[in-house]
């Protein structure tokens, strides 16, 4: 535990350092005075400068999934008002973190790895809006919400930059989500009444191998699972930890090419050993019938790649 706080600390100070100066006229060295470790130290905890960055982000968004998925327990999923509220905190998280400033710089480098990095980053919000859409409208209009999912990213990211060059910080987050989200209902209404597509959701598999690879009434299942078993440790003691280990195995099952058995027993055991057994005993069916899914995807999986 200690040593994980230590990397952490080293993380926050690096984080520091990357909005005062720069990612770019950020050096290693400059992390080493900071927080006071060695290089060997540093090299312990991440490979490279790029990988430190890497780490920052996939932990602010790591809490962010959380945070956001905490705002669907105990809400129907298609409540377009919950959604707004998970787009909010998606750009609080941002502006709070200065990340948009970070992606800018390393999207006008001429850094790979980084660059890689972003666009899967990206591509993670399309296929995160996609799903979102899908339990907003339906899956008889799943065929248009790609391309209503990349138009309503490009909406809202445009009306932020232009609505900030008119009137500053005057016009609030939720004025201009709700405005963007308005006009995308109106767009998926219109679309799939003309049947008009342009990229169809198979993609998602292509840009990202993994996250569609389980046919729908297994990823049904899975999420219902998670879901109820959500709210039936809502008010456990260790609750963050419990919604550790089902967003891990949710994120192992869908989003892995080759999803490590081995580590979803692992979570699952976790689960079953719950110190707050007798506040979690109402979901242990649910339990039970998560575990009959994971083994069927498992095998799915399995016979996908014979």
């Amino acid at each position: 535990m200690k040593l994980n706080n230590r990397k952490q600390r080293v993380i926050a100070i690096a984080h520091q350092l990357f909005v005062e100066k720069g990612f770019q006229a950020t050096s290693i060295q400059d992390i080493l005075d900071y927080s006071g470790i060695s290089k060997g130290t540093f090299y312990n905890y991440f490979s490279s400068k790029n990988e430190l960055l890497i780490e920052l982000i996939k932990s602010i968004y790591k809490q962010l999934k959380i945070d956001r998925n905490e705002l669907l327990i105990g809400q129907n999923h298609a409540d377009i008002g919950i959604f707004i509220k998970q787009v909010e905190l998606h750009l609080k998280t941002n502006r709070a973190n200065k990340l948009l400033s970070l992606f800018e710089e390393v999207m006008i480098s001429n850094d790979p790895e980084l660059k890689e990095f972003l666009k899967q980053n990206q591509l993670r919000n399309v296929q995160w809006a996609f799903r979102r859409f899908t339990d907003i409208f339906g899956e008889e209009k799943k065929p248009y919400l790609l391309d209503c999912a990349i138009m309503f990213i490009g909406m809202l990211q445009q009306n932020l930059k232009f609505n900030s060059m008119a009137f500053g910080s005057r016009l609030g987050i939720h004025e201009i989500v709700r405005y963007s989200v308005e006009r995308i209902v109106k767009i998926v209404q219109e679309v799939s009444e003309a049947d008009d597509q342009l990229l169809d959701p198979s993609l998602l598999e292509q840009w990202l191998p993994g996250c569609v690879k389980t046919n729908n009434e297994f990823q049904q299942r899975l999420r219902h699972s998670i879901h109820t078993l959500k709210k039936a440790i809502h008010q456990t003691i260790d609750k963050p930890k419990y919604y550790e280990l089902l967003d891990f195995i949710e994120e192992e099952l869908l989003q892995s090419k080759e999803p490590r058995g081995f580590l979803i027993e692992s979570a699952l055991n976790s689960l079953k050993g719950a110190a707050d057994y007798d506040k979690f005993k109402a979901g242990m069916a649910e339990l039970k019938r998560l575990e009959e899914t994971v083994a069927a995807i498992l095998s799915h999986s399995s016979n996908q790649g014979d």
